[in-house]
């Protein structure tokens, strides 16, 4: 889901590339307001940025050089402010967006280098296209009665491989499945055989977090070592009212078997993707806030905690160091506190950096037509010792960016984009692969 919307809440807690010889480690893109996460693959970095007579459009680069490579109008039809705003989806030699047309919108695959148009189709209303293995996935006719989820073969014309009723997000992929999450009254993940749509595998996630589940709460899947982990977030329809049912659990992509559940337990903000780290708090009896746990994410065991009360009583926002070794209790330009996550000690502040959002209540984008839209929000490096912001901390951690196969890619506080080579292989960061 839109993390982006629920992140916001809790944290209440066109121009070029820059290439040139150190491209090849890292570059920026001064002068555009990027409000999407960005998707890479392929050697290709796409994301939608906002312009600034307030019209969206999608913005491609050669992640090796920096170059910005093109860019094209964009909208969003048929999306809700709580999923964020919609990156393009790169899949192979394609780009895909939403394109507008018109007064309505339609579905466009472009050459991913060139920008040359290769097919569209009339999507009606859609959450947007993602990448499905070499395939193209989507949700359309979203604001109907009659959505559907249909795989798209983008070497071919975008001819349609097969379709099933409803809304759904692909979660995970490879080259001949894909894991699906159905949003619906009962919401399941599904395995489906990506040429024929032939169901593999389903899996109800009521069955690991509870039979209440509202899926306004939100939710977030990762995936690493043949597992998937999955996270549904609380819904507390008005005051006095008890949440939905929430709590973390992990399947078998192979054959969709329940490897662990921890129902009733939090994610935290901001966080790793529950693949990578998972470090979650707990409920108490009466509902209240307690302590906070670390979980493997491999067997859902805890493996180490932290007392509610190592928490300040004052009001603060979660930060966390690159290492994940801490918890940092932040207070803006006042002196924080933190715990080692290992054993709950105290450890000194002074000195210590760690990220957090940057801003406590983010403001919403100014899309024309579009309001309540949140763009991505970024992480800003703090000196937990005495609250205040650092004007130069360096690349935010690969929890929150993410690597493809070496890259980091995220936006910064000014929408900015950043690409930097600085590790190896592939793992998904705070807003998925």
């Amino acid at each position: 889901m839109g993390a982006t919307a629920v992140c916001a809440a809790l944290a209440g807690c066109s121009g070029g590339g820059t290439p040139g010889a150190a491209a090849s480690r890292g570059w920026s893109a001064p002068g555009l307001d990027v409000v999407s996460k960005a998707e890479v693959r392929d050697g290709i970095a796409a994301v939608t940025a906002l312009r600034p007579d307030g019209a969206l459009e999608t913005d491609t680069f050669d992640l090796a050089r920096g170059k910005r490579l093109w860019a094209r109008p964009a909208t969003m039809i048929g999306r809700t402010p709580e999923q964020g705003v919609q990156p393009p989806a790169v899949s192979g030699r394609f780009v895909a967006a939403v394109e507008p047309e018109g007064r309505g919108a339609v579905l466009v695959t472009r050459d991913a280098r060139t920008g040359v148009l290769l097919w569209t189709r009339d999507v009606h209303s859609t959450f947007g296209p993602q990448a499905c293995g070499p395939m193209l996935c989507l949700t359309e006719r979203t604001s109907g009665r009659d959505a559907r989820f249909v795989a798209l073969d983008p070497s071919a014309n975008g001819r349609e491989l097969w379709r099933m009723d409803g809304l759904a997000e692909v979660e995970w992929a490879d080259a001949s499945r894909v894991v699906v999450f159905r949003m619906a009254r009962h919401p399941s993940l599904e395995a489906h055989d990506l040429r024929t749509g032939r169901t593999l595998w389903r899996y109800p996630v009521e069955q690991a977090v509870g039979g209440d589940v509202n899926l306004s709460g939100g939710w977030a899947f990762g995936s690493a070592g043949g597992t998937l982990v999955g996270y549904i977030g609380p819904y507390q329809g008005g005051r006095g009212q008890s949440p939905t049912s929430f709590g973390f659990f992990s399947v078998r992509t192979a054959d969709g078997v329940p490897v662990w559940r921890r129902p009733r337990l939090l994610r935290v903000y901001p966080s790793a993707s529950p693949a990578v780290a998972l470090i979650t708090r707990s409920v108490a009896a009466d509902g209240g806030d307690a302590g906070f746990e670390r979980l493997d994410p491999s067997t859902g065991r805890t493996s180490a905690s932290v007392p509610a009360d190592r928490a300040p009583r004052s009001p603060w926002s979660l930060s966390l160091p690159a290492d994940l070794s801490r918890l940092g209790f932040l207070t803006p330009d006042r002196p924080g506190r933190a715990v080692a996550l290992n054993d709950a000690t105290p450890v000194q502040a002074r000195g210590l950096r760690t990220w957090s959002f940057c801003a406590v209540r983010p403001s919403t984008l100014k899309i024309t037509g579009l309001p309540g839209f949140y763009p991505i929000a970024p992480l800003c490096g703090y000196d937990l010792g005495s609250g205040q912001k650092l004007t130069d901390p360096g690349p935010p951690p690969s929890w929150y960016t993410g690597v493809n196969d070496g890259w980091r890619v995220w936006r910064d506080e000014s929408g900015t984009l950043h690409a930097l080579r600085d590790t190896q292989g592939t793992a998904p960061g705070m807003y998925g692969s």
